[in-house]
């Protein structure tokens, strides 16, 4: 399969990227049932590679990732496609750049607005939910590859 180049450009997301663009939806399997589940959820690029997180708190769809790493990745503003990915741990260092760079986006003026306080490092760092996004099309792959080195 040919990675396509709006595909690759709506990947391309960054720090100053649009709520809309780092909005996609996951469908995962249950964690015990299963049973397919999509979802709404944020992603985020840190380093040329791409992360799942959120508030801190068990969330299932995390639940879910742990029991079954693989899952699917839907594109849905400016491109529509179906990303197969799975979901890989992340180490200590990489979590603090991640949620570092989360945290800057979340604690935006216009996003802060809409919680009721700014995020707190030491909390999203102990409790949130984070795996990292390993798309299994080889071009992306490389897309990742070169975008970090």
């Amino acid at each position: 399969m040919s990675v396509d180049e709006a595909v690759v450009r709506a990947l391309a997301i960054g720090p100053d990227s649009s709520t809309v663009a780092h909005t996609i939806d996951i469908t995962t399997l249950g964690a015990r049932s299963g049973i397919s589940r999509r979802i709404e959820i944020w992603f985020h690029r840190v380093d040329g590679r791409w992360y799942l997180t959120g508030v801190p708190g068990p969330r299932n769809w995390y639940a879910n990732l742990r029991a079954h790493p693989r899952f699917v990745v839907h594109l849905k503003h400016g491109v529509t496609a179906d990303l197969p990915a799975t979901a890989a741990p992340v180490d200590e260092p990489t979590r603090r750049r991640v949620i570092t760079e989360v945290l800057e986006l979340q604690n935006r003026p216009e996003i802060a607005a809409r919680v009721s306080r700014r995020q707190n490092f030491d909390e999203w760092f102990a409790r949130s939910p984070l795996v990292e996004i390993v798309f299994d099309d080889e071009q992306l792959q490389a897309v990742s590859s070169a975008s970090a080195g």
